[in-house]
């Protein structure tokens, strides 16, 4: 694995690199698919015209760039300093089409500022509950974030939508485990940077097949506009209503819990050990980078998942490459037609990508797990039940209906569900900032 300061000092004196770009442009590819598609859904459901979708798709890939930039650059005040990419919260998707469309877009806007704010203050004190994340828990969650989301992966290996007539067609499948194939053969035979670009090249070169299959529309570049800058208030003036904010306040919740299980696997991924202090600034990123989704009419923002696990392919810990990754947003989101060349990838390619990506991330779950003293029974209930939670929540997340909405938000993320079965259980069979010894 290639650190830091080895890094830095190759690329000493130069102030563009080849490599990194090539790295930078592997993550972006990542995280580009899953973040355009919370505009289009939200965009899509709120009946946004031509124009208005134009923008938010647009802007809301800028603000991504910022928002990494924020937790890229450690301050004072923001950024956890890892190489972290930030991307649109999907699970604010229902919450936010459900403010649109019965108070108004403006509204829905007043509550992501709200939800920043409110992230922003308590980000000290959620950041002292660092003890309540021993391996045991750490461990549970990253498996849980990732083996959680291999069926969003197998949904786009299918075709994307699983109500579509031709979801799983025989092209689709193939194009799939073309991706998956060529990446595996990568990181088999393939050397140096070669292997640390595998998911890179498997994307890119079943693009190409399945254009040769008929699967690639460039569509999206003819329609899409040559340049779009942000603007405040594109939709209006924000307004705040309290049902709205107490709602999005409890996404921000779900969300600050995810965020804090990739925080640790990138920790255990780049090797360094995080600090309050760290964590801290790592919330406060996030409220700073949802409030201005807010101001510029887009959405709250998340560290992405997706990303760990081409961390972890790679072999690269630097955050160099991811800095070149935000640039390229922040360019992209100025040129739409630039940017909607990434959206043409078809779903069955990202798809395949994706399962071998949030595969690595639940198996490293499974390294920290290794860890644990598994000949106490204790540690073995917190595990399984908290990864059972989990994994059952996502497949059936409709089991909460009947509960009040606020409940179903937070109740129906699989992540958020298994983490904090991890929390309790590892405080009832180990108390508060105690841990089982660990095996050698």
């Amino acid at each position: 694995m290639v650190d830091e300061q080895s890094v830095a000092t190759t690329n000493k004196g130069r102030f563009f690199s080849w490599r990194d770009f090539i790295l930078g442009f592997q993550h972006l590819l990542a995280m580009y698919s899953g973040d355009v598609l919370v505009p289009l859904l939200i965009g899509n459901y709120l009946h946004f015209s031509t124009l208005q979708m134009t923008y938010l798709v647009s802007i809301d890939i800028f603000m991504c760039g910022i928002a990494t930039l924020l937790q890229l650059k450690q301050t004072a005040l923001t950024g956890i300093g890892l190489p972290v990419v930030l991307g649109c919260a999907v699970q604010a998707v229902t919450p936010l089409e459900s403010i649109g469309s019965k108070l108004g877009i403006t509204y829905m806007y007043g509550a992501i500022i709200a939800a920043g704010i409110f992230v922003f203050l308590i980000a000290g004190v959620f950041s002292k509950l660092k003890k309540l994340f021993p391996p045991v828990v750490t461990g549970s969650l990253i498996t849980i974030i990732g083996f959680t989301l291999v069926p969003v992966g197998f949904q786009d290996l299918g075709g994307g939508d699983p109500t579509a007539h031709s979801f799983g067609d025989p092209k689709n499948l193939i194009v799939g485990f073309i991706t998956i194939a060529i990446i595996l053969c990568l990181n088999a035979w393939a050397k140096g940077f070669l292997r640390s670009i595998a998911i890179l090249l498997g994307i890119l070169i079943s693009s190409f097949i399945a254009g040769a299959m008929g699967l690639v529309s460039l569509n999206p570049v003819r329609e899409a506009a040559w340049l779009h800058a942000p603007q405040l208030f594109f939709f209006g003036i924000p307004h705040f209503n309290g049902s709205a904010m107490i709602t999005m306040i409890l996404v921000s919740l779900t969300t600050m819990i995810e965020s804090t299980g990739v925080f640790f696997a990138l920790a255990d991924v780049t090797g360094r050990e995080l600090s309050t202090k760290d964590i801290e600034r790592g919330y406060r990123a996030e409220g700073i980078a949802a409030v201005l989704g807010g101001l510029f009419n887009t959405f709250p923002y998340s560290t992405f998942s997706e990303n760990v696990g081409v961390l972890r392919m790679s072999g690269v810990k630097t955050r160099r490459p991811v800095y070149y990754a935000a640039f390229m947003l922040l360019v992209l989101g100025l040129l739409p037609k630039v940017g909607a060349l990434a959206t043409i990838i078809p779903n069955p390619v990202l798809g395949g990508a994706m399962i071998v990506m949030f595969g690595i991330v639940g198996v490293q779950g499974i390294q920290i797990l290794h860890k644990v003293d598994f000949t106490d029974n204790g540690n073995i209930l917190v595990a399984s039940v908290s990864v059972g939670l989990g994994l059952g929540v996502t497949m059936y997340p409709h089991i909460f209906q009947f509960l009040p909405t606020e409940a179903q938000i937070i109740l129906g993320n699989g992540v958020v569900v298994g983490s904090l079965a991890a929390v309790l259980l590892n405080l009832l069979f180990n108390g508060y900032g105690k841990e089982k010894p660990a095996k050698n």
